[in-house]
């Protein structure tokens, strides 16, 4: 169980001025935020250039980012053509690597569509060099790659299989599925199976223009498998994250009743929030939640920012969010001193 920092000890922070406000990083404006830590040393990437490359930043307190320029850069030969999206970075047999999804036109003009890439790299800064691209072809469309590593060592991709529903109203949608990866991670052993897709009612508006599951995100505790995912078109101001839970890795999936997680507050200016990462605060004590909301709520759409809040895990094992937030929060626990001492700036 996590559990955040005491109410007297966030007041004292605060207090002092050592503190934090969604969205954070001056100007930092991504969609797709994903954050992992490696040592002592955070790692931020995301949707940053659609057209051929993955930006990265660095922190030490999860909330003061560093610019350390491209994580990965189209080359000449590279597969993806356009739409460079949704990048995530995970450390397996001692190397790192980077998923993520792009789309190209064949020969004739013609829209192969998206498909799951996997680059790689000596050091978690990069610079990734593309080694199966595609990755885990599955002749349709597919975005969102996320790669889970059981504490077994198995390696399991998560995908959304993406396209147009039939019909007079042509929605989109999205489903996500997932596939255990062979050791070597070149491929997978068995054939995708169907994880989640749209069918709750805030994941199926009348007014929406998709009915999709995507973006997912795949942690354990104990014996119990949790699934984060977004739902909804990431930009419409009702575009959400809701969780599930499994016995296994591969499901079947049980989606919470209390879903959704987080949705839009229109209170304090918050659309659009969704397509999650998860990790944990310098000292392992609390859990964080990073999504992007839209820049603009008054305008949502393809313009995202970075915000992180406090995520719980109860006794009973189900999730809680303590955000979205724009006031004031105390800095994860364990984070070292902000520059400027701790009556540094608050952002």
């Amino acid at each position: 169980m996590f559990l955040p920092i005491g109410a007297a000890e966030a007041a004292d922070q605060i207090g002092k001025g050592d503190a934090y406000t969604n969205p954070v990083g001056e100007g930092l404006e991504m969609g797709d935020p994903f954050v992992v830590r490696y040592g002592q040393t955070y790692y931020l990437t995301g949707t940053t250039d659609p057209g051929g490359g993955f930006r990265l930043w660095s922190a030490a307190n999860l909330i003061d980012w560093t610019p350390l320029g491209f994580a990965y850069r189209r080359g000449q030969s590279a597969w993806g053509e356009k739409s460079f999206w949704a990048p995530e970075m995970f450390r397996y047999r001692d190397r790192y690597y980077l998923v993520y999804s792009a789309s190209r036109e064949n020969a004739d003009g013609d829209k192969v569509g998206f498909r799951i890439c996997l680059a790689a790299a000596d050091s978690p800064a990069g610079p990734y060099q593309d080694v199966h691209a595609p990755w885990c072809d599955p002749g349709y469309s597919c975005i969102d790659g996320h790669v889970f590593v059981d504490e077994d060592g198995t390696a399991y991709l998560y995908f959304a299989k993406v396209g147009v529903l039939e019909g007079p109203e042509r929605k989109l949608y999205g489903q996500i599925h997932a596939v255990k990866l062979k050791p070597d991670l070149s491929g997978p052993v068995a054939p995708p199976v169907l994880c989640t897709k749209a069918e709750q009612p805030w994941e199926t508006p009348a007014a929406g223009r998709s009915l999709c599951n995507e973006g997912a995100f795949v942690f354990r505790r104990a014996d119990r498998y949790y699934m984060t995912y977004s739902a909804n078109h990431y930009a419409e101001p009702f575009y959400g994250i809701g969780w599930a839970t499994a016995a296994d890795p591969l499901g079947p999936w049980r989606k919470s009743p209390r879903n959704p997680l987080v949705s839009r507050d229109d209170r304090i200016g918050v659309s659009g929030p969704g397509h999650c990462s998860i990790t944990t605060s310098p000292d392992g004590r609390e859990m964080f939640l990073i999504y992007h909301a839209h820049a603009d709520p008054r305008r949502p759409g393809g313009r995202r920012t970075v915000n992180i809040d406090r995520l719980i895990v109860a006794k009973d094992g189900s999730l809680t969010l303590l955000g979205p937030t724009r006031s004031p929060q105390p800095l994860p626990s364990g984070a070292p001193q902000r520059p400027g001492g701790p009556t540094g700036p608050v952002q």
